[in-house]
């Protein structure tokens, strides 16, 4: 993926972030903020048995941080508990420099020279702190 077409995937993802909603009771939450900046998002999930059958978000972020929560929210809507723990620890292998599989990444992927930010990690990764709490509550 080109440096163009990630920018254009973040600025989308921010300027028109999917599911940044409030929803009907149901859903799990959870939330994550970055003490050093204003990111504060909460995520939301509706789990019926062992799958994601809906998610959205809201609160207030930077654009790396709400391009972020819109590409995962994409993502996790269909998948199963595993999938989304195998989901969040993909996504942060990218983001610390490990091994990755790029193949289950899709979006996401525009993220993946954030590493080269330090200080871009934690806005990247927060929504996927709020999902692993819901999911670790399950």
């Amino acid at each position: 993926m080109d440096a163009e077409l990630k920018r254009e995937i973040i600025l989308d993802n921010y300027s028109n972030p999917f599911h940044k909603e409030t929803k009907e009771e149901g859903f799990l939450s959870a939330n994550a903020n970055n003490v050093s900046c204003i990111d504060n998002i909460n995520v939301y999930v509706k789990i019926d048995g062992d799958k994601i059958v809906d998610a959205y978000f809201d609160g207030e972020a930077c654009a790396i941080s709400t391009a972020s929560t819109s590409i995962m929210i994409k993502k996790i809507i269909g998948m199963t508990l595993e999938e989304a723990n195998g989901f969040i620890n993909n996504f942060d292998n990218m983001i610390y420099e490990k091994d990755y599989d790029k193949e289950l990444m899709g979006e996401a992927l525009a993220f993946d020279e954030i590493c080269k930010q330090e200080s871009r990690k934690t806005c990247a990764t927060l929504p996927y702190r709020g999902l692993d709490k819901i999911l670790n509550k399950k």
